[in-house]
């Protein structure tokens, strides 16, 4: 009987960092250098991915849970995150699509931990719960320095005419934020084997090159070369 051929692994990466450093941006481009490489990948986001997920999303990022506090918000979360690694995540891993996520749970550690000050403890339980061993094989942190970010944020919305309302986060303070941008740095610090810290002050190009490389060197199945 003939053996199955070798099946390159499945690899799961997420891109994490404050409000507007561009993480969108730099999904769909990795996912375009993806395919050029022949890898089934599939793009999805948190809080969301999944029906049930994207209506608790909805309800957070309105608003409507604001008055609940931190750490309801957290275990709001820490419930759409489990659909999201039962019904999306995990089946495609299996199957062999690599994952590529905007945003996991690192934010939740960063938004309601590190900065809304839920204790660490129930942190690591909810994460235990709802990542059912499903960690990132690779974390890409987008550091910019939050008035930077926002003056970015502010020009696009001029330029594609839109109105700058900002939502459940984004009305946060300047120096909520810039709290934000430490507790991810201080995760990447202390999860040095998993996640790496790119500027995003740059142009979306080099940005992109950067990371390209960072994926071929960690994985090494990826053939080397440059970026489509």
């Amino acid at each position: 009987m003939l053996e199955a051929p070798n099946r390159r692994p499945a690899r799961f990466i997420t891109f994490e960092g404050g409000e507007g450093v561009g993480k969108s941006t730099q999904v769909k481009r990795l996912l375009a250098n993806l395919a050029t490489q022949s890898i089934e990948a599939v793009r999805t986001r948190e809080p969301g991915g999944t029906p049930k997920a994207e209506a608790i999303r909805s309800f957070i990022l309105q608003g409507r849970s604001e008055s609940w506090g931190a750490g309801a918000e957290a275990v709001l979360f820490a419930a759409a995150r489990l659909d999201h690694v039962n019904q999306l995540i995990a089946p495609n891993l299996e199957k062999g699509t690599w994952v590529i996520s905007d945003r996991f749970s690192d934010s939740t550690r960063a938004y309601q931990g590190l900065t809304g000050g839920v204790s660490p403890k129930l942190i690591d339980a909810l994460e235990q719960l709802a990542l059912d061993g499903h960690t990132p094989d690779l974390t890409i942190v987008l550091d910019m320095d939050p008035e930077t970010a926002f003056k970015r944020v502010e020009q696009r919305a001029i330029e594609d005419g839109l109105a700058l309302t900002g939502d459940r986060f984004e009305k946060e303070e300047l120096d909520w934020h810039r709290r934000l941008r430490e507790g991810f740095l201080d995760i990447a610090r202390n999860n040095t084997d998993r996640c790496v810290v790119l500027s995003a002050n740059q142009a979306e190009e080099s940005l992109e090159q950067e990371i390209w490389s960072v994926v071929r060197t960690r994985f090494p199945e990826l053939q080397a070369g440059t970026a489509a």
